[in-house]
């Protein structure tokens, strides 16, 4: 017998070796605390210096939980992720870069005997990328997936609140959720809109919480006062923040029942500093 509700973890950005820590450390809880039947996680900042990620990061997130992995403008950082995402379906790419770019934007995968499909996408306000329209690469995606599921969730990897907010409202009822990634602030508009999607402008992030969006503070703050190039490094002191939100859904319908924020602080894990 089919469940009549499935329920999702989502969280936002890893951020380096402590947002690693951090994955493996809590979705064993949160899935116990919340009764997770599946992870979607932001990997695209999980590499050793927070910017891209490798095939092994990929690996380790699989390794401890991850269903998905999705990713955003920093996917192509490392070239050795090039053949990683050609071959494995459930980590994807934003799906308005143009054709031709290695992997896909997209991925059905089954939970509790129940497809979901899952739709990463890139927004174009403030963001130096010259992408495709992404509200016009969700409906062509959705032509297609929504005659193989009813539970669809988009991760909306975009700078603006504004756009984030537009997106959602445009798919309200015609996906299960958009949650938004990419500037590793959690925000506080968690909501179920008017026709049953889900939506938060900002997952958040899993890093260091006195950096500057998980890096070095004082590298980053150098930066801005003398506007030179600069190698960024990860920040590895504590205490450090997970963030994310649990959504519940309505197999029948794909509507969303419930979302509740994830905000947890932890000042207990140590990361070895190089």
């Amino acid at each position: 017998m089919q469940n009549k509700t499935l329920r999702f973890l989502f969280l936002g950005d890893i951020v380096g070796e402590p947002g690693k820590a951090l994955f493996e450390k809590w979705v064993p809880q949160l899935k116990r605390k919340h009764k997770i039947d599946s992870v979607i996680v932001n990997g695209e900042n999980a590499a050793k210096n927070g910017r891209g990620l490798m095939p092994h990061d990929f690996e380790f997130l699989k390794k401890n939980g991850a269903s998905v992995v999705t990713t955003g403008n920093h996917i192509w950082a490392h070239k050795k992720i090039y053949q990683c995402i050609a071959e494995n379906e459930t980590l994807i790419r934003p799906a308005n870069y143009p054709a031709g770019a290695p992997g896909k934007g997209y991925v059905l995968f089954d939970v509790e005997g129940i497809s979901v499909g899952v739709i990463n996408v890139a927004g174009r306000v403030f963001m130096k990328e010259d992408l495709d329209c992404p509200f016009r690469a969700v409906e062509s995606l959705l032509t297609f997936l929504s005659t193989k599921t009813k539970i669809i969730f988009i991760d909306f990897h975009a700078e603006a609140t504004s756009e984030k907010k537009v997106f959602g409202f445009h798919f309200d009822g015609k996906v299960s959720g958009v949650m938004g990634t990419h500037t590793h602030v959690q925000t506080a508009d968690e909501r179920i809109l008017p026709n049953g999607t889900s939506f938060i402008s900002d997952l958040g992030f899993s890093g260091a919480m006195n950096s500057a969006l998980g890096v070095n503070k004082s590298i980053v703050t150098e930066h801005f006062l003398t506007q030179m190039p600069i190698a960024f490094k990860v920040a590895k002191e504590g205490p450090f923040a997970v963030n994310g939100v649990c959504v519940e859904v309505d197999v029948e319908t794909g509507k969303s029942l419930k979302i509740e924020r994830v905000s947890i602080v932890d000042d207990e894990l140590t990361i070895l500093s190089e």
